[in-house]
């Protein structure tokens, strides 16, 4: 049984439609999704708003804040304000690339797999070509 929270506002448009009340409707819906039941307020509010017309049963975007898109092209952006300027800090990439610092800092520790050391990015991990110089370092040591 689909107890999502769409397929539960879809029985409620449509018991309404077979004469059932609101206080029914939530009796039977709670013995068939149980705990994953929608409260009763929500079925009786559900109810109303399908009652004076509503037929979507997905909710209305809220306000607030926006889910920002990464694209690539500022994933290169910061990553080529870093290379060209290792002292650089998030405020004024942010500045620069007119985006928040908190994409800015997922940007740069999560997508490129930068930290701080002594006031400067640098990768956190390394490279193949950093790998085999520091074997050959070692091995001539």
């Amino acid at each position: 049984m689909d107890s999502s929270r769409s397929a539960q506002r879809a029985v409620i448009q449509f018991l309404p439609a077979e004469r059932e009340r609101a206080s029914q409707i939530y009796l039977r819906m709670k013995e068939i999704y149980e705990e994953q039941c929608l409260t009763r307020y929500s079925i009786f509010r559900w109810c109303q708003r399908y009652e004076a017309g509503r037929v979507n049963i997905k909710d209305f975007p809220r306000p607030g804040k926006t889910h920002v898109v990464i694209h690539s092209a500022t994933i290169s952006a910061v990553d080529e304000l870093i290379w060209h300027n290792r002292w650089i800090t998030t405020r004024e990439i942010a500045v620069q690339l007119s985006i928040s610092k908190g994409t800015v800092h997922h940007i740069i520790h999560k997508r490129l797999g930068y930290g701080k050391v002594c006031a400067q990015w640098v990768p956190k991990h390394m490279s193949e070509n950093q790998k085999t110089a520091r074997m050959g370092v070692c091995l001539t040591l």
